[in-house]
């Protein structure tokens, strides 16, 4: 027997795997209806090797959405780079619609668990969360801090209203999901240009309340040395040592 066929299935050979199955299973099947088991029968290989590939169920949506993430940087537009901000959003954004194409099924099985379970909507807003950084990043748009957290939130949101629209759509030109991801996307400048107004009336606020952390921390400082100075230790009664 040649190498090739005795060579075993590496782990990230048998995670690509069990990602299939599920999603093969999710066209079907309720999400917690689906048990690793399951996973591991329908594809064909021992429990013992899912187990080496992936640790929960959960663990096979993240594989799923870094797979798609992949999917979406390696098709990026090098002719957008000259574009405006919220054309390259656009266009990263349909792509990923783009890459999602083959698993509507199974992703219309997949929504309607996550408004069952709150506890899944939580992950599956975290794996998101995950997704749409490396989404902004591959549109070039890198807001810190706070700011970059509520914008990062909100694409999340916009977007799954987007995939609902395109998980309804026939048409192959995606036209009522282009123009629903449009409409999010204008409603993100708002929120983001109100955001930018709060945050400028803030600022005087803010700065004022830095200005007295930093006060305080020059007088607690001064006391503290002024404590030192009143400690001589040439005079200072001896301790008994604990026993």
């Amino acid at each position: 027997m040649s190498a090739a066929k005795s060579a075993k299935p590496t782990a990230p050979d048998l995670r690509e795997q069990a990602v299939d199955t599920l999603f093969r299973l999710l066209e079907t099947h309720d999400f917690k209806d689906i048990s690793l088991p399951d996973v591991a029968r329908e594809a064909g290989m021992r429990l013992s090797e899912l187990r080496s590939a992936v640790g929960s169920k959960l663990e096979i949506l993240e594989a799923f959405a870094a797979r798609i993430d992949g999917k979406v940087l390696d098709d990026l537009d090098e002719d957008m780079g000259d574009q405006p901000a919220r054309d390259r959003l656009f266009d990263v954004l349909m792509s990923r619609l783009d890459m999602l194409s083959p698993y509507r099924k199974a992703l219309k099985n997949l929504k309607n668990s996550m408004r069952r379970d709150p506890s899944l909507a939580l992950a599956l807003n975290r794996i998101a969360l995950r997704s749409h950084g490396w989404m902004l990043s591959a549109a070039g748009i890198e807001v810190p801090g706070i700011k970059g957290a509520i914008l990062l939130q909100g694409l999340a949101i916009s977007f799954a209203r987007v995939v609902d629209v395109f998980l309804d759509e026939d048409d192959p030109g995606l036209p009522r999901t282009m123009a629903a991801l449009d409409r999010e996307l204008d409603r993100g400048e708002g929120w983001m240009q109100r955001l930018d107004g709060v945050e400028r009336m803030a600022k005087p606020f803010v700065d004022g309340l830095c200005r007295l952390a930093e006060r305080r921390q020059r007088r607690r400082a001064k006391r503290q040395e002024e404590a030192d100075g009143e400690a001589d230790p040439g005079t200072a009664e001896p301790v008994a040592p604990l026993t």
